[in-house]
C-alpha cells in the first residue's frame, strides 16, 4: 500500500525513476515537434537536463530533503538545454526550494511546491505562451490546489487525479496553439513533463524501475580562470561576497538602487535577487560600506572577503620562486612572461559546421561552442566557455531561439565577468551582431546597436521533412524539401533548388540590399554557385554573397538584410 507522505529516500527514488522514464521516451517526444525537421530535439534537451540532476542525486548515499533539493536544483540548472530544458529546470528549482527544509512531503506541501514551481518557470520566460509545458504544469498545480482545498487526504488518489487532469490539459494544447492542431500533435514539452511525473508515480507505487541509465558520478566542475592583472591594475583591493537573507520586500527599484550604490564604491558587481535571498559580489576598497548598506535589507550569511592585492603578491612570490628554481636547475636565466591583460569585451558564438566556425573566428569571436540546431549546448557549456574568454565583458550569441534561455541562465552563474546575451536566433543574425560591434562604444551602446541590427535580418533555412503533416495550411509529405523562415514555412516542394528560390522570393522586399547564402555539408560548391547565379539574376540590385557554411541537416541558410 502506498504511503500518505513522501520522505527523502522515496523522493530520490521517484526523481530518478522520472528521469529514467523521460530518457526511455525521448525519441518519441522528439517526433512530436511541430516542424517535421530531422533535428527535433525537445526530448533530447529535456533528458539531458534532468539527467544532469539525476547524476548528482545518484551520488547521495543517505538522502536528506536539503541535499536532494540542492542536487536537483543545481544539477538541472547547469545541465539545462533548449527552452524546454530550461523551463523544466525552473519547475524543479521552484519545487525543491519549497520542500528543502521539510522532513516529509504531504499533500499541502506538494500543493505549495507546485505553485512555486509554476511561478518560477513563468518568471524565467520573457513572453510565456499557453499551450506549452508551462500550461500543463499550471494545470497540474491548479488541480492540486483544488483537491487540497477540498480536503483530499489520500496521497495516491491525489496524485492520480492531478496526473489525469494534467493529461487532459496536455490533450487540449492543440486547441490553444493552432500550429499544434494543424500538425496533429500535442505539445512535446508538455508530454515530456508528463513522462517525468508518470515515472515518478510508478516508483511511488512500488513498481520495479530499471535505473541503469542513471549512472552515478558527479558532474564535471567548472574551471576558474585566475585574474591576469598586475598589482598596479587592482583598483579595488577586496573581493567581497555575501548573501542577504531578506527581511522585507526587495522590489526592482531597490535592487537598482543597491547596484547603483555598489557601483559608486567598487566594480565587478553581481547582484542576483531571489524571493528571499540576494547573492552579492563586489570588488571594493571598503567592504564595510557594502556590508552596512546590505544590512539595511536583512541579515547576512556566507560572508567572504579576500585581499586581492595580498593574494596577488603571494602569487607573484610563488611564481618567482618557481622560476628561480627552474633557472637554477637549467642554469639559464629566464624572463617571466608578462601577464595577459583582460580585454574589455569578448565574444562566444554557438555554431555548427566548419565553414560557420571559420566565419565567426575570422570576425574575431573568441570561443566557438559546437551546437546549434542539432545539439543545443547546456547552461554549463556556456559557463565553461565564459571562463575561457579573457575579457571583462563577454557577449554570447546563441544563434538559435532554442538556446537563448540557457544562455540567459548562465548569466546568474558567473560572478567575475559581465555577461551580455544578444538574443540571436540564427547564425546569420549572429554574424550581423559581431560585424556591428564597435570598440569605441560602451557595452550598453553596443548591445543596443546589435539588438537593433539583428532585428533587420531575415533568415530562411532549407531542410527536408521527416513525416507527413500540415503546417501554415501547407501540405507536407515525408522527404519534401522545406524552406523555413523566421515565422513559419515559406516554401515546400520536391525540387530543392526551386524550393530555395521560392523561399528567397518570400523573404526579399524593396528594402533588402544584401542576400547572403551559406551552403551546407550536403551541397556541392557547383550547386551552390548555380543557385547564387540565379538569385543574382533575379535580384540585380542586391549584393549576393556566397560562403561555405558546412552545416549538417540544413542545405542552405540564407539571410536578407
Amino acid at each position: 500500500m502506498a504511503l500518505n507522505t513522501i520522505d527523502a529516500p522515496m523522493l530520490a527514488k521517484m526523481f530518478l525513476a522520472g528521469a529514467q522514464n523521460l530518457e526511455a521516451k525521448k525519441e518519441w517526444i522528439n517526433e512530436l515537434n511541430v516542424f517535421p525537421v530531422p533535428d527535433g530535439d525537445t526530448g533530447t534537451n529535456m533528458t539531458l537536463t534532468i539527467m544532469s540532476a539525476a547524476k548528482e542525486v545518484a551520488t547521495i548515499e543517505e538522502p536528506t530533503m536539503e541535499a536532494l533539493a540542492k542536487a536537483i536544483s543545481s544539477g538541472s540548472l547547469r545541465g539545462a538545454r533548449g527552452n524546454s530544458g530550461v523551463i523544466l529546470s525552473q519547475l524543479l528549482r521552484g519545487f525543491t526550494k519549497t520542500i528543502k527544509e521539510a522532513e516529509i512531503i504531504d499533500i499541502p506541501l506538494i500543493t505549495v511546491a507546485m505553485e512555486k514551481a509554476v511561478e518560477t518557470a513563468y518568471k524565467a520566460v520573457m513572453k510565456p505562451k499557453e499551450g506549452t509545458i508551462l500550461t500543463v504544469a499550471k494545470g497540474a498545480s491548479e488541480k492540486a490546489k483544488e483537491l487540497n482545498a477540498a480536503g483530499e487526504t489520500d496521497l495516491q488518489s491525489f496524485i492520480e487525479q492531478v496526473l489525469a487532469h494534467a493529461d487532459y490539459v496536455l490533450s487540449q494544447t492543440p486547441e490553444m496553439l493552432p500550429v499544434l492542431k494543424q500538425a496533429g500533435v500535442v505539445d512535446s514539452g508538455g508530454q515530456g513533463l508528463m513522462e517525468v511525473l508518470k515515472g515518478a508515480f510508478d516508483a511511488y507505487l512500488g513498481k520495479e524501475i530499471d535505473l541503469t541509465t542513471v549512472q552515478s558520478g558527479s558532474m564535471s566542475t567548472v574551471g576558474v580562470v585566475e585574474d591576469s592583472v598586475s598589482f598596479e591594475e587592482i583598483t579595488f583591493g577586496y573581493c567581497t561576497e555575501f548573501i542577504i537573507m531578506l527581511d522585507k520586500p526587495f522590489p526592482m527599484k531597490k535592487e537598482k538602487d543597491f547596484k547603483a550604490y555598489l557601483e559608486s564604491i567598487g566594480d565587478s558587481i553581481v547582484v542576483v535577487a531571489d524571493e528571499d535571498i540576494v547573492k552579492v559580489h563586489v570588488h571594493t576598497n571598503d567592504p564595510g560600506m557594502a556590508i552596512q548598506k546590505a544590512l539595511t535589507y536583512g541579515q547576512l550569511s556566507n560572508m567572504k572577503i579576500d585581499n586581492m592585492r595580498l593574494e596577488h603578491q603571494e602569487k607573484v612570490i610563488k611564481m618567482a620562486e618557481k622560476e628561480a628554481a627552474k633557472a637554477a636547475e637549467s642554469k639559464v636565466e629566464e624572463i617571466p612572461e608578462e601577464p595577459v591583460e583582460l580585454k574589455e569585451a569578448g565574444f562566444i558564438a554557438v555554431s555548427v559546421g566548419e565553414g560557420m566556425d571559420e566565419i565567426f573566428k575570422g570576425l574575431g569571436v573568441d570561443y566557438i561552442i559546437a551546437g546549434g540546431q542539432t545539439m543545443n549546448p547546456s547552461t554549463e557549456d556556456m559557463v565553461n566557455a565564459i571562463e575561457k574568454v579573457n575579457a571583462k565583458t563577454v557577449f554570447i550569441l546563441p544563434n538559435n531561439k532554442n538556446i537563448i534561455l540557457a544562455a540567459n541562465q548562465a548569466q546568474y552563474l558567473v560572478e567575475d565577468k559581465q555577461v551580455v546575451v544578444i538574443p540571436t536566433k540564427t547564425v546569420a543574425q549572429g554574424i550581423t551582431a559581431v560585424i556591428n560591434y564597435v570598440p569605441d562604444l560602451s557595452i550598453e551602446e553596443n548591445a543596443d546597436v546589435m539588438n537593433e541590427e539583428i532585428a533587420l535580418v531575415k533568415t530562411g533555412q532549407v531542410t527536408y521533412a521527416v513525416r507527413d503533416t500540415v503546417i501554415d495550411d501547407k501540405e507536407i509529405k515525408e522527404n519534401d524539401f522545406m524552406g523555413i523562415g523566421d515565422s513559419g514555412i515559406l516554401a515546400v516542394g520536391q525540387d530543392r533548388e526551386a524550393v530555395t528560390l521560392d523561399m528567397v522570393d518570400a523573404m526579399v522586399d524593396d528594402d533588402v540590399e544584401l542576400i547572403s547564402v551559406y551552403y551546407g555539408a550536403d551541397v556541392t560548391e557547383e550547386e551552390a554557385m548555380a543557385l547564387a547565379d540565379k538569385i543574382e539574376a533575379k535580384y540585380g540590385d542586391c549584393d549576393i554573397e556566397l560562403q561555405f557554411g558546412g552545416q549538417p541537416v540544413y542545405y542552405y541558410i540564407i539571410s536578407a538584410e
